[in-house]
């Protein structure tokens, strides 16, 4: 009789991590090296796009949010010299226009960075398999996204004002959290998160949080 094919039985896969914090890169490496071989990682967009291209793995865990283009900057690069590389986002952001970006630049699903181990394993494999993976409230952006639905919010003049990162902390300060703990969320100081906050508010001519909060609501980005 043929033995059923597990994740003990399966050829272990090569996986190469993409993420500007080094603390998070080593919980994911320790937590997803019992299941895959993590061949390598790399923390800014051209550091990625060298050695994604050197190891070739078989599946890139990409975060979205990064100076110099983010995420989809390294999977448009790699993808047109190395088409067999198969892209998985794992990011903070869970707001549509992140989703819909990297799915029509070819990743081949997106999960949020509350997912489980055991669960990003499963991902991981699947992604490698050829399926489509998604947490699954981001499914809804992308299947309204490909059926062309007028509401979702894929370019919005006023939120291209504003930078990744500033993106990341309206969208927290949006769902109630404060600066502490924003700031823990991202792995960046108060006083930073501050800044970003005092950029936004000017950007959007705007003056205070619970404006912000209304026009991220407005736009589905919470």
């Amino acid at each position: 009789m043929t033995e059923p094919v597990t994740e003990s039985t399966a050829r272990r896969l090569n996986v190469f991590l993409v993420d500007d914090h080094a603390m998070f890169r080593a919980g994911v490496r320790a937590e997803l090296g019992v299941h895959v071989d993590v061949v390598g990682e790399a923390s800014t967009v051209s550091e990625a796009i060298s050695r994604i291209a050197a190891v070739q793995p078989d599946v890139v865990l990409l975060d979205v949010h990064m100076p110099d283009g983010g995420g989809r900057a390294v999977l448009e690069s790699v993808r047109r010299s190395h088409p067999q590389v198969r892209f998985l986002a794992l990011s903070v952001s869970d707001a549509a226009e992140d989703v819909i970006g990297l799915i029509r630049a070819g990743a081949r699903g997106y999960v949020t960075k509350t997912i489980s181990p055991d669960e990003l394993a499963a991902a991981v494999r699947r992604v490698a398999d050829g399926d489509a993976v998604f947490s699954p409230r981001l499914a809804g952006f992308v299947l309204d996204a490909f059926a062309s639905r007028p509401d979702v919010p894929v370019a919005d003049p006023e939120l291209d004002q504003l930078t990744n990162r500033e993106r990341e902390v309206l969208r927290l300060l949006a769902r109630g959290y404060a600066y502490k703990e924003i700031a823990k969320e991202l792995f960046i100081s108060i006083k930073t998160v501050e800044t970003h906050v005092s950029n936004v508010l000017r950007k959007l001519q705007m003056s205070n949080r619970y404006e912000l909060s209304r026009w991220a609501a407005d736009r589905r980005l919470v």
